[in-house]
């Protein structure tokens, strides 16, 4: 049942009147239900081209991105400060919070949640036009490690990143909420073809090196000495690394260099540090 108009402070008259809702089972929060559900959630969000933004930062940068918005769901206390982002443009949900928990499945600490609409990735080639340093992810499955490796390039310079059709997921809730909505910054694609992009990127002029344990891997400083002006690094999954087929479609194998015993670093560690050495200058 919509509510009446109501005041906030910060709001003309012409905002969209927020709506409460007191039932979880409103069919109106169906694009909410059951977030817990990963397996649930692969399926439907793409099926149903949205996914979800959490926070009123997230919220913000999803907006300012370009992004649209499909509604927003929001407890009581952070209602003044989500609510303007989206003025007269789509339904705003107001609930307790114990119902965005009952609803959502999980505790929602950031009090809002945004169900946003998917944009069109590009193709490789028209993301890869203009970019010098290209991060390139194979089979990644954790969120978390996605998320953190977004940041990582936002924050340190890499102009995009391509992920495998195995990867996980960059705007699944948690990618977005680690990356701190920098998902929504670099420009980003999935590969239709696999290991075939690395080729694409080749012939496309990038310098292609895979980080791996591998005995004929190089220092990453040596290759970031010789590599030239466009470089793409591929990194592999978190517990086996890059597979065979992709090595076979790099230039080189790449490796930090550890000390104390320790063989590698976790996948967001290493893209971080990877990435740095690899800055365009």
């Amino acid at each position: 049942m919509r509510a009446p108009r109501r005041e906030v402070a910060g709001w003309d008259d012409g905002a969209m009147p927020v709506i409460a809702i007191d039932d979880p089972s409103d069919a109106r929060l169906a694009d909410y239900r059951g977030l817990t559900d990963v397996a649930l959630r692969r399926v439907l969000e793409p099926e149903r081209g949205l996914y979800m933004a959490e926070g009123a930062k997230v919220i913000e940068r999803a907006l300012r991105a370009g992004h649209a918005a499909r509604s927003v769901l929001v407890s009581e206390r952070w209602l003044e400060s989500v609510a303007p982002l989206v003025a007269d443009q789509v339904p705003v949900y107001l609930a307790p919070t114990a119902l965005l928990e009952d609803v959502t499945g999980y505790q929602v600490h950031r009090g809002a949640l945004a169900s946003m609409e998917r944009p069109e990735l590009p193709a490789l080639a028209d993301l890869a036009r203009d970019a010098r340093r290209i991060v390139v992810l194979e089979g990644i499955v954790d969120h978390t490690n996605v998320g953190a490796i977004f940041r990582s390039a936002a924050g340190i310079g890499a102009d995009a990143v391509v992920v495998s059709p195995t990867c996980a997921d960059p705007l699944y809730r948690r990618s977005v909420k680690v990356s701190m909505g920098t998902v929504f910054q670099v420009p980003w694609t999935r590969a239709t073809s696999w290991p075939g992009a690395l080729d694409e990127l080749r012939a496309l002029g990038f310098t292609v090196g895979g980080l791996a344990l591998t005995d004929d891997a190089v220092a990453l400083d040596r290759f970031a000495a010789r590599a030239g002006e466009r470089v793409a690094l591929v990194m592999g999954t978190e517990g086996d690394g890059l597979t065979r087929q992709a090595l076979a479609h790099v230039d080189e194998a790449v490796v930090i260099p550890m000390h104390g015993g320790v063989d590698s670093l976790n996948v967001a560690a290493a893209s971080a540090v990877a990435m740095w050495e690899l800055r365009a200058r």
